[in-house]
């Protein structure tokens, strides 16, 4: 066995129990995302299975899991409706797959790199708060909203909080025992059981809160029919009765559409969210990742490529890394990507040989998986955490989170790397010039970048410095001085007699900019 063999399937005892994992939250979400899109529920299924097996074996990201997205549900309604068939939606997913390998063949991947780490992190607490208020209504058995939806306006006319708030009236009393039962469960399996090692180690929480949910509903089914759970709490996966049936879920690109201009268009834009959406959850599994490996990203948006390719091919949605998914497997002790890969057969085997099996879990247990997800994403110490770390860090955390909550996942990424921005341009601009007094003694120190921005700051300094003062302007530090502040210094070198104003200039030896090498003055700030 090879030393890539070994590293692959050496960490099995962790990837089999968190491939299982991965599998029950992907499999709601996956039905969920092609309800909310309009689409037929199996081409969410076909996604999550492209997603699994082909860009796991094709990523170079560990822990990272890729599926129908929840950011795309908008984009793909509308483009399901702007075209004339499904057929020919599909033939846009796998146009967009080629666009994306073309994307990573470019290194467009570095975009992913620019985004500050205050808002990774805060768009990984977003997620986790998104999945607690979203699932609450589904763990009490209130299922207008479909699952996986992230955005604060819903499908259904309402948002997040009204959606908690209608869900209370429409109380399933058994829906709400199984959740929080199902909670309860996880947390002492966890806490408790799992610790003792053994057997019970290589046993998932999810794995057994599903199966109590099951054991309860079909006691109350036999014992107690009206107290039973609605169907409409339940998974619902597409049955069929043959091989042929089960072929005909599969659908085929109508490629007589090529031509349609509009094909095209829903095909850019689906690879370019897709691709954005993928660089921001490679860095958020990255950073999640408790080994910190670094994911190559050009690599990635190849293998988001294929896997769209071969999704639209066999009749699936478009597929992107996913954080919900990332973030299970990442709790569940996983290691490496057979994970992933795993949780792609799981679904497929599952999906063809045991529906009815499957059909059976209720969805509040799903919902507390889920919600117990959320919250180790959200846990209280992270918020300590960048609270302590300082204004300029905390700000764009909390607006990261604020915003994504309101809005959705990429607006709220562009509003918190914009506030982001603003601190790393508040932090650069105070850091750039430094001044220091001391008895009619000053000491100009500029640092790093003097951009056009520091101009003011410098100039209105220079100008209260009182008369009969000595200052020494340092400039031997700065990598790159404006050219509108090296006229702000000359200016005050010129009228400085005026005030008996005594100057020395350390001078940069960028003689682009009219400074030379500068003698080396004796000062002491």
């Amino acid at each position: 066995m090879t030393t890539r063999q070994q590293k692959l399937f050496g960490s099995l005892s962790a990837d089999i129990p968190s491939s299982i994992v991965v599998f029950l939250v992907a499999l709601p979400l996956c039905l969920g995302i092609a309800l909310g899109s309009g689409a037929p529920l199996f081409s969410g299924l076909i996604a999550g299975i492209a997603g699994g097996i082909v860009v796991g074996l094709l990523s170079g990201s560990q822990l990272s899991v890729a599926g129908p997205a929840a950011g795309l549900t908008a984009i793909v309604a509308t483009a399901i409706g702007n075209l004339p068939t499904f057929e020919a939606f599909l033939l846009s997913v796998v146009i967009a797959g080629i666009f994306q390998v073309i994307l990573g063949i470019l290194k467009a991947g570095i975009l992913g790199d620019y985004v500050p780490g205050n808002v990774i992190k805060g768009m990984l607490a977003a997620i986790g708060l998104i999945l607690i208020l979203k699932q609450l209504p589904h763990l009490v058995g209130f299922d207008a909203d479909f699952e996986g939806d992230e955005s604060f306006r819903q499908t259904d006319g309402g948002n997040t909080f009204t959606g908690i708030a209608s869900a209370l009236n429409y109380f399933v009393p058994l829906a709400a025992v199984i959740g929080l039962l199902s909670l309860g469960v996880q947390i002492f399996w966890e806490k408790t059981v799992a610790k003792k090692g053994g057997i019970f180690r290589l046993i998932p929480a999810p794995l057994v809160v599903v199966l109590l949910a099951v054991g309860i509903n079909q006691w109350a089914i036999a014992q107690f029919p009206g107290w039973a759970l609605p169907a409409h709490a339940m998974v619902s996966i597409p049955v069929a009765t043959s091989v042929e049936g089960f072929v005909s879920f599969f659908t085929f690109p109508d490629f007589t559409q090529l031509a349609n201009p509009i094909v095209w268009k829903v095909a850019a834009t689906l690879a370019i969210v897709a691709s954005l959406e993928t660089l921001l959850n490679i860095e958020a599994a990255d950073e999640l990742d408790p080994y910190q490996r670094v994911t190559p990203t050009n690599r990635e948006l190849r293998a988001q490529g294929i896997g769209n390719l071969v999704s639209g091919l066999l009749g699936g949605l478009p597929v992107t890394s996913v954080i919900v998914r990332t973030s299970a497997n990442v709790n569940a002790g996983a290691k490496s990507k057979m994970s992933t890969v795993f949780h792609g057969m799981l679904l497929l085997l599952c999906v063809a040989f045991i529906p009815k099996l499957l059909n059976m879990i209720p969805l509040p247990a799903l919902a507390a998986v889920l919600i117990y997800t959320g919250f180790k994403l959200a846990k209280p110490a992270i918020f300590k955490q960048f609270y302590q770390k300082g204004f300029d860090q905390f700000v764009p955390f909390v607006v990261t989170i604020v915003a994504i909550l309101f809005t959705d996942l990429l607006v709220g990424i562009m509003i918190g790397c914009l506030v982001g921005l603003f601190f790393v341009m508040r932090s650069n601009f105070r850091t750039s010039v430094f001044v220091v007094n001391d008895e009619n003694r000053y000491l100009f120190r500029l640092r790093k970048d003097v951009s056009y921005l520091n101009k003011p700051i410098i100039k209105r300094k220079l100008e209260h410095v009182p008369d009969n003062a000595y200052v020494l302007i340092d400039a031997t530090r700065a990598d790159f001085i404006d050219r509108d502040v090296v006229e702000v210094i000359e200016d005050f070198l010129k009228h400085a007699p005026l005030k008996n104003i005594t100057v020395e200039l350390k001078k940069s030896i960028n003689k682009e900019q009219g400074f030379t090498k500068p003698e080396i003055l004796n000062f002491t700030a």
